[in-house]
């Protein structure tokens, strides 16, 4: 262990060696924190593959020719974005003829409810008052003749033809009269459903034309990358046909298998450390979702997810989907272990290192910077375990070690607390 160790300290210094010093003004100014030892519930490591939290293979809703198809495996797309769009000349004819009739509909219905207007209710009673003035006068008139009539001096087909005038005067003012009272009352509240319900039922027809012409744009149903295309402008899709399959990354899961006898010491929330292969200089912390309480028979292991957060940057996602990674999973009993600020790694080189301080015998703010290559273990907040030739109350760098070399001068500007927050204060330490 002791040779292994040796070894990576001295390919540790021959890398620093081999690049370009910058010019020596005198000790590098660096932030210390720590070395601290608590009591963590040991790991071990699993295989595991990133995967998307959100996947989705889309098909179109209609059949249709694809009209335009904009997108591209590999790009981003938004929510509700356009991914594929159908041809919709005819239906769109149809919208439009639906709509004509919906707006004459609505068009009689308004005029129901407004009722009549003032003008043909005084024209209404116009002819009903001359109705009753004709009507009065050949009730005048018939009394006239009847009187003649007693006295013989008016035949019988006289009389008779004023007593059907006067019935028929009569008759016409009783007409007049009911289209009078009619025309106040306005239309019957009947008639107003029933075209209401007239109204409803071309809604109904115009709103299902315009869900299908809906339907004729496919879009996607969240932020994400299209890492599938079905097809391509021109062609027929059938309802139902898969168009284009998207996922989501701002945030991604660790899928790994766990076996039956540790999964019992994973627990949800446990914070996990991953590592991924592809992106060496970096440590990822994730949490545990989800524990799948169904094993694999075969191989008697269980599917547990850990969620990481991604970062995006402009050429798309850091974590992609498929990438190889292995999770530090707490599934043992707890041990005291070193644990050390997660800014103290230095990564990128053949092992995981950090800087130990050793401090000056004149002046303890001025000491040496010296290379620890140590292994990396659970996690705990912003604190990560690390195995290696160190001590519990030592110190680490953990601001400015990126431009540390083995056996650099320091100047110690700020005794930090060991998980302290980039922009944490520093301890007083003058006393």
């Amino acid at each position: 262990m002791r040779i292994a160790t040796s070894l990576a300290v001295v390919i540790c210094a021959m890398l620093m060696a081999a690049q370009p010093l910058p010019a020596q003004r005198g000790p590098a100014n660096v932030d210390v924190a720590k070395i601290v030892e608590r009591e963590v519930a040991s790991g071990q490591t699993f295989v595991g593959t990133v995967m998307p939290i959100k996947r989705s293979v889309i098909g179109s809703a209609v059949g249709g020719r694809v009209a335009e198809f904009p997108v591209n495996e590999g790009d981003f797309v938004r929510a509700r974005q356009p991914l594929a769009q159908l041809l919709t000349n005819t239906i769109n004819l149809e919208v439009d003829s639906e709509k004509a009739t919906l707006d004459l509909r609505k068009e009689e219905l308004n005029e129901l409810v407004n009722g009549t207007r003032p003008d043909e209710i005084k024209r209404a009673k116009a002819l009903m008052m001359a109705a009753k003035a004709d009507s009065e006068y050949q009730q005048k008139r018939l009394k006239r003749l009847e009187s003649l009539y007693a006295r013989k001096a008016v035949n019988d087909d006289d009389i008779q033809a004023v007593v059907s005038e006067s019935i028929r005067a009569e008759e016409m003012f009783s007409e007049a009269e009911a289209a009078y009272k009619l025309a106040v009352e306005g239309p019957r509240k009947e008639q107003i459903a029933q075209a209401k319900a007239r109204v409803a039922v071309q809604q109904a027809l115009v709103d299902k034309l315009e869900s299908q012409v809906v339907k004729h744009t496919i879009i996607s149903p969240f932020d994400g990358y299209v890492v599938a295309e079905h097809t391509e402008v021109g062609q027929w899709v059938n309802s139902g046909e898969l168009v284009a399959e998207v996922i989501a990354l701002d945030h991604v899961d660790v899928s790994v298998q766990v076996l039956e006898n540790h999964v019992p010491h994973v627990q949800l929330k446990s914070e996990v450390r991953v590592e991924i292969p592809a992106i060496p200089n970096q440590v990822f912390t994730g949490e545990v979702v989800m524990i799948v309480p169904q094993a694999d028979i075969r191989a008697r292991t269980f599917p547990v997810k850990v969620r990481l957060k991604n970062e995006i940057r402009k050429d798309g996602p850091l974590l992609k989907s498929g990438m190889l990674a292995r999770a530090v999973l707490p599934t043992g009993p707890r041990l005291k272990a070193l644990m050390v600020s997660k800014d103290a790694l230095v990564l990128g080189g053949p092992t995981p290192m950090i800087y130990v301080v050793e401090p000056g015998k004149k002046n303890p703010k001025l000491g040496k910077a010296r290379a620890v290559p140590v292994q990396v273990g659970v996690a705990d907040g912003r604190l990560i375990q690390v195995k290696g030739d160190l001590e519990s109350g030592g110190y680490v760098v953990i601001r400015g070690n990126e431009r540390l070399r083995p056996g650099q001068d320091v100047m110690i500007s700020n005794v930090l607390e060991p998980d302290a927050l980039p922009t944490a204060k520093a301890i007083n330490t003058d006393g």
